[in-house]
């Protein structure tokens, strides 16, 4: 097994001593050499080769694949838009990727229970994935969590903790447990794992690159991991110029945003406030600043928008799109949509949104307009 390395100070360890740095930075799996796969596994184990862990059995090898779909409806002021369709994994959301990987290096290594700390789709696709492997699951959640999460996570049969007390430090007391794996928002293996999204959309353009990438933004642990596998396609001469990453965050919680708005090299934690993208609501995320690290690399940038803003998106998406997403999903198109009226996407760009999580696990608030006609009258009704 490769160690885990900083990003940062360029130190390493084994994966099983730790999963920060010593200078309290993330850790992640070394770069190695890379190659496009000519393999024929299902969804994100075509690049079985490039990670942790061999192609396992049940929902772990359904994740990833997810269609990358041109959409000229959804395009803003000339610029052509590609939305990846992250909520096509098994539990609708990108976590299954990191899950997946998590899952497979656990039953390789005799590994007999995972965690995580979450609130929404990770504890969901954390328990789902655990599921039927002989492998038990504790998810610890935030003692206030509404039932309706509850029920979906439980649906699964894990242990669930209900942790009262401040739960952003959770995050790094869950990684002190002794005999649990902890696979947190950020960690080796889900950084692993949530990175064969980039693989896919790179390879879907392939010999080309997208100009822009655009996602949400939590606690940092997606944004680091498409950086991490632009970083190994720029290694292995795969591309010359990186797509730009942006992040998108809710205007009620955004310290990404602020830091990197305030040229700032490290994110400082925030009072955060109410807003309907709650999944990414993290007022003090832990790969924060290497987040802002790979908005710089790659001449990215950062931004936030307001609850209005992600309704309208959302709707957007579903009725020009065809896409039911979760209020943090269409953050992304929201964001989109500003970068193009600010004139950092421009004209003529190809920009990939990446659309997160399925809004099917949320309660619908749109109001229905039907009629009621008698069924000899349909002809003469529509």
């Amino acid at each position: 097994m490769p160690p885990v390395r900083c990003y940062d100070c360029g130190r390493s360890f084994p994966l099983a001593e730790r999963k920060r740095c010593e200078c309290g930075e993330p850790l992640w799996f070394g770069i190695g050499a890379f190659r496009w796969p000519a393999g024929r596994d299902p969804g994100m184990w075509r690049y079985a080769d490039l990670l942790p862990a061999e192609t396992p059995t049940g929902i772990a090898a359904a994740a990833g694949g997810t269609p990358l779909v041109r959409t000229p409806s959804l395009d803003v002021d000339g610029v052509r838009l590609f939305c990846k369709d992250e909520g096509r994994n098994p539990t609708g959301s990108f976590k299954d990727r990191g899950s997946a990987v998590a899952l497979a290096y656990a039953l390789e290594h005799g590994i007999g229970r995972v965690g995580t700390v979450s609130h929404g789709n990770m504890a969901m696709s954390t328990a789902a994935t655990a599921a039927g492997t002989g492998i038990d699951c504790t998810v610890c959640v935030p003692a206030d969590i509404p039932e309706e999460r509850l029920s979906h996570i439980a649906r699964y049969g894990p242990d669930i903790v209900r942790v009262e007390g401040d739960y952003g430090r959770l995050y790094e007391v869950s990684l002190d447990v002794e005999g649990i794996e902890f696979v947190n928002s950020d960690t080796p293996l889900r950084v692993a794992g949530q990175r064969t999204v980039a693989f896919e959309i790179c390879e879907a353009f392939s010999p080309e690159v997208p100009d822009a990438i655009v996602l949400p933004v939590s606690s940092g642990g997606h944004l680091s991991a498409i950086w991490k596998a632009l970083l190994e396609l720029r290694a292995a001469d795969l591309l010359d110029v990186p797509p730009r990453l942006y992040a998108c965050q809710a205007s009620a919680c955004d310290p990404i945003v602020r830091a990197f708005e305030a040229g700032e090299r490290e994110v400082s934690a925030i009072t955060g406030g109410e807003t309907i993208a709650y999944s990414i609501a993290n007022a003090d995320p832990p790969s924060g600043n290497r987040a802002l690290a790979a908005l710089r690399d790659t001449d990215g940038g950062a931004v936030s928008v307001s609850d209005e803003e992600t309704r309208t998106a959302q709707h957007r998406l579903a009725r020009e799109g065809g896409f039911r997403v979760e209020a943090s999903s269409a953050v992304a198109h929201a964001g989109f949509e500003r970068l193009v009226e600010r004139g950092e996407i421009r004209p003529g760009e190809r920009v990939v949104t990446i659309l997160t999580g399925s809004g099917f696990k949320e309660r619908d608030e749109v109001a229905v307009n039907a009629r009621t006609v008698v069924l000899s009258d349909l002809r003469d009704s529509i």
